[in-house]
């Protein structure tokens, strides 16, 4: 499982019955300083069942089972965070990757 912020959305006509209904988020980890055994991806994609909106941070879980077409989904919206020492971009109202000072997209 990992932090981060939902930086966009995928849209797909064409999908994996698994995926009918769900929303599929662009993620970007929040802690990006971490040392993984394997390198992290990110950003990532993960399905949505909880309806997470651009820029809200959220809980993504990572490693499905085989169960189902997807590897990462939302599972939780943050409502706010105690991590010591954590850096200011970790903060809600942290620019996101990718984004102007007037608030677009770059």
């Amino acid at each position: 499982m990992f932090l981060g912020r939902v930086i966009g959305e995928v849209w797909a006509t064409q999908k994996n019955p698994d995926l009918n209904g769900l929303r599929l988020l662009v993620i970007e980890a929040l802690d990006e300083r971490s040392d993984p055994g394997a390198p992290k991806v990110t950003p990532v994609v993960a399905a949505d069942p909880i309806g997470a909106g651009i820029g809200e941070q959220v809980l993504v879980a990572c490693g499905g089972d085989g169960d189902y077409a997807y590897e990462a989904a939302v599972v939780g919206i943050v409502d706010d965070f105690d991590v010591p020492g954590a850096p200011d971009s970790w903060r809600a109202d942290a620019p996101r990757l990718g984004a102007t000072p007037e608030g677009g997209r770059a």
